[in-house]
């Protein structure tokens, strides 16, 4: 084996990184939150040939499908959504007629792995601190490593533009409340404001989350938990059915903007 050189090795890293990092500056979709539906979006928007960038501020990317329910690895998806984990190889198993268990661990890394081979750049621990907002509409992102928020450094962030924006964050709803909070803006919900997420309620949750998966403001779409905690409805817990077909349907609504 070839003697290995540390320096080579550092700057492997660092120009692959950067060369990726320059690329994402300017895409088509940015998106925030690299759960179940950003994941499932950046593959159907990469699968398109559009360019796409998604940003997760933990380490981990895949929000909280890793844990499944109360750290036991299992999760339940619905029958509608099967053909998603079936185009990327994710296995499932028939419990009761219209319930399916899939290893939650299995599916988190699928997904992550489809979109990232369908040619969705993501990028860990780097946080969206606000947003990017010209002419009355969201732009882009202003992005910072996660690590400087928690350890309270004044250090400034950088900014990306995109052409859309998706709001993936989950229950947080990170993106939608800096927008509310620094601008005042007014939202597409029956309110015009954040209506916040209610509490558990599976079948009403999973029912309302495609209606509620939109665009809030110009610019700007909810996707999965982010989408009802936005509208004001409830939580759904570990099953994820109507996270992986939320996300497919933001990038089918901004698919078809951008090809229109």
């Amino acid at each position: 084996m070839k003697t290995l050189d540390d320096i080579v090795i550092s700057k492997a890293i660092i120009a692959s990184y950067m060369e990726d990092l320059l690329s994402c500056l300017d895409v088509d979709v940015a998106i925030a939150g690299g759960g179940p539906s950003g994941l499932v979006a950046a593959r159907t928007l990469a699968k398109a040939g559009r360019s796409v960038a998604l940003f997760e501020s933990k380490l981990s990317v895949g929000g909280g499908m890793w844990g499944g329910g109360i750290m036991f690895n299992k999760i339940v998806v619905q029958e509608a959504s099967l053909r998603i984990l079936d185009e990327m190889g994710i296995g499932h198993k028939a419990f009761e007629p219209g319930y399916y268990v899939v290893d939650s661990v299995e599916a988190t890394a699928g997904l992550i792995t489809g979109a990232a081979r369908a040619g969705a750049r993501i990028f860990n621990c780097i946080k969206a601190e606000d947003v990017y907002i010209k002419g009355g509409e969201v732009c882009g992102l202003v992005l910072n490593w996660t690590a400087v928020g928690k350890a309270d450094l004044h250090v400034d962030p950088i900014t990306m533009h995109a052409r859309y924006v998706i709001e993936a964050t989950g229950h947080p709803l990170e993106v939608v409340r800096i927008l509310v909070e620094k601008n005042k803006v007014r939202l597409n919900t029956p309110s015009g404001g954040i209506e916040a997420e209610r509490s558990m309620w599976a079948d009403r949750a999973e029912s309302a989350i495609l209606e509620n998966t939109r665009e809030i403001f110009p610019g700007l779409f909810v996707a999965g938990m982010a989408a009802n905690a936005a509208c004001g409805e409830h939580r759904m817990g570990p099953v994820f059915g109507g996270m992986l077909l939320s996300g497919e349907h933001a990038a089918k609504e901004i698919l078809a903007r951008l090809d229109g």
